[in-house]
């Protein structure tokens, strides 16, 4: 359906690029090397690897590399990774890495890659410090090598524009910050997301989904035009 269905169909809005995530525990990195391979060859399309440092020793990590470069993959998006099965405290593999910071460090000192790394508008979950704290990890982050920043989701623009604005002005951040747009598609889905992330759902937004209950076809069409909105804006 991927390969078959869903990408020629993609193609014909013609997207700038696709990204193919990291299973959780990073227990699909074949998977996701594969079908990152197949969009490129297959379809043409430039497509960013996620890659995280869950459940991963720093040899393991340099042999995906190894095998990403292999295969003509270039742009790669690094992350810390949740904890496998989103819950529990965040421990770091013996021989891996803590914080996603050295695996940006790390793509760097390979050479030959496009890294992104991940932004929070409204400040990681984990930082307890405060958002403008996790700011400033993620301009260290970016001193580290990053190339660009995908942010997480956010459903108040206004949370994205102050992101923006302290990088840029306060910490002097000059790459490419991309705003992480999610279209809602249920309202269990929305819920379970921001509760993983902390991303905040604005009161308006909220009474709406609310209101629509478990209609997945009115709750999807809501998503569609709310992030149209977003985008527009």
């Amino acid at each position: 359906n991927l390969l078959e269905k869903t990408l020629p169909e993609l193609l014909h809005v013609r997207p700038s690029y696709c990204s193919v995530t990291y299973g959780a525990g990073g227990g699909t990195r074949e998977k996701t090397i594969s079908i990152v391979d197949r969009i490129q060859r297959e379809h043409g399309l430039t497509t960013m690897m996620h890659l995280t440092c869950v459940n991963a020793t720093r040899a393991e990590l340099q042999s995906v590399i190894e095998d990403a470069r292999r295969r003509g993959i270039r742009n790669i998006l690094a992350l810390r990774g949740d904890p496998p099965g989103g819950t529990g405290d965040w421990t770091a593999t013996e021989g891996g890495f803590q914080y996603s910071a050295e695996l940006v460090r790390f793509l760097r000192e390979q050479g030959g890659f496009n890294i992104g790394t991940a932004g929070f508008p409204e400040g990681h979950i984990a930082c307890k410090e405060g958002k403008h704290v996790d700011w400033g990890h993620l301009a260290d982050k970016i001193r580290s090598g990053a190339d660009f920043v995908v942010t997480q989701l956010f459903f108040d623009n206004s949370d994205y524009y102050e992101f923006r604005d302290y990088l840029t002005q306060k910490l002097g951040v000059n790459v490419p910050l991309i705003p992480g747009i999610l279209p809602v598609l249920a309202r269990t889905q929305t819920k379970k997301f921001v509760s993983l992330c902390g991303a905040r759902l604005p009161e308006k937004f909220l009474r709406r989904l609310d209101e629509l209950g478990d209609d997945d076809a009115a709750v999807t069409q809501f998503g569609i035009d709310y992030a149209t909105e977003q985008c527009a804006d």
